[in-house]
Order: structure tokens, then sequence, then C-alpha cells
């Protein structure tokens, strides 16, 4: 059985990874249109799996926010 402090644990570490891979992926985005000086199907190609990865984020910050709700209750 996983402990209140262990799922607490889990549920920090859950939000902190999905900031962290959306704040990369914003910052692999501009540093990518700002290297391009222009869209064309490789930026475009990059900018979808950046995306993917961004999606991924917030859905571990809402899987670590469920996490320290249900430690707290």
């Amino acid at each position: 059985m996983i402990g209140s402090m262990d799922l607490e644990m889990i549920g920090i570490t859950a939000d902190t990874v999905g900031k962290l891979m959306v704040a990369f992926t914003a910052l692999r985005v501009h540093h990518r249109v700002l290297k391009e000086h222009q869209i064309d199907d490789q930026v475009f190609s990059s900018m979808r799996r950046e995306q993917i990865v961004g999606v991924l984020g917030v859905v571990f910050m809402v899987a670590g926010y469920a996490i320290k709700v249900a430690a707290r209750y």
C-alpha cells in the first residue's frame, strides 16, 4: 500500500515533470522559429512533435494535481 507521503511525493514529481515539459516545449518552439526565420514542412513537423510533448506535460500536471488532492484527503 502506498502511504500518503509517498503519494504526495509522486504528485509533486508528476507536477514538476509536467511543468518542465511544457516549458521545454515552448522554449524549443521559439528557438526553432527564430533559427529558421520561416515556416516550412520541417518546422511544422517539429512543432507538431513538440505540441504532443506539451500536451503530455499538461497531462502530467493534471495527474499531479489529482494525486496531491488524493494524498491530502
